[in-house]
């Protein structure tokens, strides 16, 4: 787990004002680091962005807490050495596995939360770069050129997201495997700041955790009516970019198979697993981004494109789903109504912003 979600540090951007600053569209946004990654709240009522970075920055160290596998005294990593004799858990860490086998069921298995064991085998855990926390392998200002991973694929084996029991009371983790909540709980964390922010303050909000957007109540303010978030989506710096016009109550993910990567046994590995054989998945797509109701739903369809690699395209056109893929050579695929290269809503119908330079967070 690089950060309590699998997708990479500023794979979806944003365009806004610069820190604990007003916009001319009327919204403020703040922003900071958090687990390697930046970390940013957009309000459409200025005067809250401060009340709204606490909350946010609350919801994080709460998840923080509870999931981390880079600290040693996270739940989690509390718990994992008594798992597979059954314990208690605590509401939050119940809620963040019980939406990590949401991920789990909603992508037949491509996103599962029982590959921490695998994540530690190819070097992936705390001390990467010698510091405790939660920590992103460095950016490079380049694109990466596609590099073997391991191969060493045997038969696929049996999903481990299928075998925990999860009682009213107690969680039990069978002894071989080692739960890492990456792939689906920072996703959630954007989730519930949003919400967060806007039940208790009342105004629109964007929330942003890396390369998860989540938004919740009214977008900001466009010819006198609540209007859509205009949002940048790129990957790496040289990669291609689009803006869109995300609609209130929507979120953006992205997965990439460009960052997080680090050198295992002399070669570059990556961060997204594939369940079946424990290994880095195959580098058909350099990042896959989705919009849907959700964080979690978008990060979940978002990893598991990666995942199912040249498979992905039909699935998630049968599935219905709003994706933008770029694959080896930078070329960029659609599917599901994900807008062509020019400013058009995602999500919900209504009015969406006038086209303009710069765009709200």
């Amino acid at each position: 787990m690089a950060g309590p979600g699998a997708p990479a540090a500023r794979t979806a951007e944003h365009t806004a004002p610069p820190h604990g600053t007003a916009s001319p569209h009327g919204t403020a946004q703040t922003s900071w680091t958090v687990w390697g990654l930046e970390a940013s709240v957009t309000v459409t009522e200025p005067a809250l962005l401060a009340a709204a970075g606490d909350i946010v920055r609350d919801a994080v160290a709460e998840v923080d807490l509870a999931c981390s596998r880079f600290r040693e005294d996270s739940e989690l990593m509390m718990l994992q050495p008594r798992m597979a004799r059954g314990v208690s858990i605590s509401p939050m860490f119940r809620l963040l596995l019980e939406r990590a086998l949401d991920a789990a069921r909603m992508t037949g298995g491509d996103v599962d939360p029982t590959l921490g064991a695998d994540l530690a085998a190819l070097g992936h855990g705390p001390g990467m770069q010698g510091r405790p926390g939660l920590t992103s392998v460095p950016v490079p200002q380049q694109p990466v050129p596609s590099q073997p991973v391991p191969q060493h694929r045997s038969t696929p084996r049996a999903p481990g997201w299928s075998r925990l029991q999860l009682g009213a009371g107690t969680l039990t983790v069978p002894d071989d495997l080692r739960l890492d909540l990456g792939a689906s709980a920072k996703a959630v964390a954007a989730d519930l700041a949003a919400a967060a922010v806007c039940r208790e303050l009342g105004c629109g909000v964007l929330v942003g955790l890396g390369g998860d957007l989540a938004s919740a109540g009214p977008g900001p303010q466009e010819d006198g009516k609540p209007g859509h978030w205009q949002i940048m989506v790129q990957d790496l710096p040289a990669d291609p970019a689009q803006y869109i016009s995300l609609a209130p109550g929507f979120a953006v993910a992205t997965s990439s198979t460009q960052k997080r990567r680090w050198q295992h046994q002399g070669m570059q590995v990556h961060h997204i697993l594939d369940p079946r054989f424990g290994l880095p998945a195959e580098q058909v797509w350099r990042s896959v981004s989705v919009a849907a109701p959700t964080c979690l739903e978008a990060n979940a369809f978002s990893t598991a494109a990666i995942v199912r690699g040249f498979a992905a395209l039909d699935w998630l056109r049968t599935e219905g789903i709003a994706a933008r893929l770029v694959d080896s050579r930078g070329r960029v695929a659609t599917t599901g109504g994900w807008p062509p290269e020019t400013w058009n809503p995602v999500g919900n119908t209504g009015e969406s912003n006038t086209p303009g330079g710069g765009g709200h967070g």
